[in-house]
């Protein structure tokens, strides 16, 4: 029996800070690890906004810019 191929980790930034991720992992699979509440986020990936309908497809690969906001209310 063999074992699924592993895909190796891949380096990318996060909001300005380096982070290693599973290879392949999707835009999606990264905010949810990152927001709660994924309403009122947005994501950019190397300087381009990602509309939130992609995100399932965008994959990110390694040396990735990756940008998550999130709207804040306030006065």
């Amino acid at each position: 029996m063999n074992a699924a191929p592993s895909t190796p980790p891949v380096s990318v930034s996060v909001n300005g800070e380096a982070r290693e991720i599973p290879g392949g992992l999707t835009l999606d699979r990264l905010v949810a690890t990152l927001s709660q509440a994924p309403s009122g986020v947005a994501a950019a990936v190397n300087d381009v906004v990602v509309p939130r309908t992609q995100w399932p497809t965008t994959p990110l690969g390694a040396g990735d810019r990756v940008e998550v906001l999130t709207a804040v209310q306030g006065g």
